[in-house]
């Protein structure tokens, strides 16, 4: 399993960020490996919400189902996915106002690929630290959205 983490200070409210960030229709707008929104429910956020994505991932597109499986409202969302050859992923978002009317995001994602220790390591010299990096880059990316907004 690996793990990346990554946090950004966002000049907006907790309520406008969640806003961003739960609506899937809106991945497009911030999530750098985003290719296609596949399905989502209908409704606001909640526990047992789902939604199919496709991402991209060093030349490799995959189809991704997740569902929400913890939602405090403007607080903390998890969301579990399950891709292709049983490979899981869990993703975590808290967000916590500042006194200065700024959010703080942190991001959390565990990635458990097929086949065991020989599918760790052949993620791990496939991916290398790029998911890292588009981490952050996807932060970054949602920052100026809502700071331009």
């Amino acid at each position: 399993m690996s793990t990346v983490t990554a946090s950004i200070r966002i000049a907006a409210p907790p309520a406008e960020v969640w806003k961003t960030v739960m609506d899937p229709s809106r991945l497009q707008d911030w999530v750098t490996i985003h290719r296609a929104l596949r399905h989502a429910d209908d409704g606001p956020p909640r526990v047992g919400f789902e939604m199919d994505q496709r991402i991209h991932l060093r030349g490799v597109s995959l189809e991704v189902h997740w569902r929400l499986t913890e939602c405090q409202t403007e607080k903390r969302a998890v969301w579990e996915g399950r891709g292709p050859a049983r490979s899981r992923a869990r993703t975590e978002y808290t967000l916590q106002a500042q006194d200065d009317g700024h959010t703080r995001f942190d991001y959390a994602n565990e990635f458990s690929p097929p086949l065991g220790v020989i599918g760790a390591l052949a993620s791990r010299a496939l991916v290398g630290g790029m998911p890292e990096r588009e981490a952050n880059r996807t932060l970054e990316r949602l920052r100026t959205l809502l700071e331009r907004a």
